[in-house]
């Protein structure tokens, strides 16, 4: 008789929190933006201010989101190995270019499509310089809706790529089943799209401009995204469990039988069911706790996948155990992320002005 023993080695996460930080705040960038085109593009003067109070959302996490990026590179240093080194056969090689163009074209675009606005609030503020910075960035008072247009479409194009490489750099790693479906690119626009409306509430709530037509888009939005990832997960759990591909029902063998991915699976059920409830409902101060619940779905499906997928061995039993540090790789990183995020929200919010008057008369009178 001959005894086989096979010896597992407990690793490290490679993917630290910073990585979570990054995929939640760029999602929430991309939809933000997607979401400010009708407003913008369009020229849908009913979504003005829904499309600025996206438009902010869009800057400040496109602001923050590198940050992270190069926190996770372990050496920030190493971000120039990209361009000088490129291997064009990675998706993460390709992000690399991708980031860039989209937080210019993102800048630029938000310039054009509040360029009259700027003007308008510096020339009514008068010598002080909060409107002479106004002013100054308005570069006189002509807007330019064809530039914008422009804009906006050159920024759609590496948004939508963003959204592709972010889901294909998880989703070609064959040595991780849970990774390795085509529906997770998909289930990261999902629940961007429903945390970047849970977003969008909330920054009208904080920049006291609550809107209730801001509101109902807002509302619709989530609900397409929350209805969505039910539909992506319940169709990845039936392949899995009917064994229809094999890669599936191996992802779902290694994770159904440990507790604490039963928990996590009756946790997401939560996340999602419960804000659809509310958004039907919509009880007295709904809108800060479906926005609340929207960024939580948004940022639990990633940590889930991206520290909770490190987590399952590619080979052997069991699980990994994984304590979330409290240094800069772990929880003092996420609360830095978040101060960097709410200093430049507030930054934006004193800068950017206010819809104007006669705009939020147009949305009130089509809500």
């Amino acid at each position: 008789m001959s005894i086989l023993e096979v010896v597992n080695v407990s690793r490290e996460v490679t993917w630290l929190p910073w990585a979570v930080q990054y995929f939640f705040l760029i999602g929430l960038s991309v939809a933000c933006f997607v979401m400010s085109l009708p407003g913008f593009v369009l020229d849908r003067p009913a979504q003005r201010g829904f499309a600025r109070l996206a438009l902010i959302g869009a800057l400040a996490c496109a602001l923050v989101a590198p940050v992270a990026l190069l926190a996770d590179l372990h050496q920030p240093g190493r971000f120039w190995r990209f361009y000088a080194h490129p291997n064009l056969g990675s998706w993460m090689a390709w992000g690399a270019f991708f980031i860039p163009a989209y937080v210019g074209g993102l800048l630029v675009y938000a310039w054009a499509a509040l360029k009259p606005d700027f003007y308008a609030a510096g020339a009514q503020g008068g010598a002080d310089p909060l409107s002479r910075l106004q002013r100054t960035i308005a570069f006189g008072p002509r807007p330019v809706p064809r530039l914008t247009k422009l804009l906006g479409a050159w920024t759609l194009a590496f948004a939508l790529l963003i959204l592709l490489y972010t889901g294909m750099e998880t989703m070609v790693v064959r040595a991780r089943p849970l990774w390795n479906t085509p529906f997770l690119p998909l289930q990261f626009a999902a629940t961007a799209f429903s945390g970047a409306a849970g977003l969008v509430l909330l920054i009208g709530r904080l920049s006291g401009e609550t809107d209730e037509a801001a509101d109902g888009l807002a509302a619709r939005w989530m609900m397409v995204g929350l209805v969505t990832t039910i539909v992506l997960g319940l169709a990845w759990f039936a392949i899995g469990a009917l064994g229809l591909d094999a890669t599936h029902a191996q992802a779902l063998a290694s994770v159904a039988d440990h507790r604490a991915w039963q928990v996590t699976a009756i946790w997401a059920a939560a996340a999602t069911v419960l804000p659809l409830a509310l958004l039907w409902a919509r009880p007295a101060g709904w809108s800060w706790i479906a926005g609340l619940l929207g960024l939580h779905a948004a940022w639990m499906f990633r940590w889930t996948v991206l520290i909770g997928g490190q987590t399952v061995p590619k080979t052997g039993a069991g699980l990994y155990v994984y304590e979330l540090p409290l240094g800069h790789d772990g929880l003092l990183g996420i609360a830095g992320t978040l101060g960097l995020w709410a200093f430049c929200f507030v930054v934006l919010t004193i800068v950017v002005p206010p819809v104007r008057a006669a705009d939020r008369g147009t949305t009130l009178a089509h809500a």
